[in-house]
């Protein structure tokens, strides 16, 4: 830890890094996110926590909760292209405050990022074609034409849906949802499944994914568990000393 200290002397002078959390419904990224932000101010590491979609805080968040409350119709009758926008847009509004953090050699913690909107939308393509020219519109949209940060790091919490399905069948009614404790993506057991092979398939494709998989021979892991984990990575690929 010594040398993490040490690493953080020189921060100001570096450029910041970006980790985005991310992972399917009841993967616990809140939880590892709010532990990860936690432990790098511990240490006095510039940190900031964004947790996206803003529902409460941007215009564009707010139309988001919208659309997955259901009010725009069901995930068969909205366009991903159209949700994207809504997505991105919400994304993009918080672009000048990561990017002033990021010069200033600080770290971001995202609670979900762009990542997580291609692999809701992108689920819902089932011709690989079809995905495919998704999935280049989509990076054009929110790297190109936006200019979001682009992540350092994407921890992909791996929780199977089957698991996943019942840590959220509890699930407290949610402010954003008004009343409701699941959103329209969450009710969707066919698209709860869909995103589980496309979070799969990002892992597999992309070299700053790293999968942490969080149930061992049918059990989920603590999330002490599963935080030294993400650490452990987060030190291996040097995004942390």
């Amino acid at each position: 830890m010594k040398d993490f200290l040490a690493h953080t002397e020189t921060l100001r002078q570096k450029k910041g890094k970006l980790i985005v959390i991310d992972g399917g419904d009841g993967s616990g990224k809140t939880t590892q996110a709010k532990l990860l932000f936690r432990y790098l101010k511990s240490y006095k590491v510039p940190t900031k926590y964004f947790d996206f979609p803003q529902y409460y805080s941007s215009f564009h968040g707010k139309t988001v909760a919208k659309f997955l409350r259901g009010e725009f119709g069901n995930i068969n009758q909205v366009s991903p292209y159209l949700a994207s926008l809504a997505y991105a847009l919400d994304r993009a509004s918080a672009k000048n405050e990561m990017e002033f953090l990021l010069k200033k050699g600080g770290y971001i913690i995202a609670n979900r990022y762009a990542t997580s909107n291609i692999a809701h939308q992108g689920a819902k393509f089932f011709s690989i074609k079809e995905r495919e020219h998704y999935l280049k519109w989509v990076y054009e949209l929110e790297y190109k034409i936006h200019r979001i940060p682009k992540e350092d790091i994407v921890i992909y919490l791996y929780v199977p849906w089957q698991i996943g399905s019942k840590l959220t069948e509890n699930r407290k009614k949610r402010k954003y949802l008004q009343g409701q404790t699941k959103d329209i993506h969450e009710k969707d057991l066919n698209h709860r499944i869909e995103v589980d092979k496309m979070y799969l398939s990002l892992a597999k494709r992309y070299r700053h994914w790293v999968k942490i998989d969080c149930v061992v021979r049918g059990k989920l892991l603590s999330p002490q568990e599963i935080h030294k984990k993400l650490i452990a990575v987060l030190q291996e690929r040097k995004i942390i000393s």
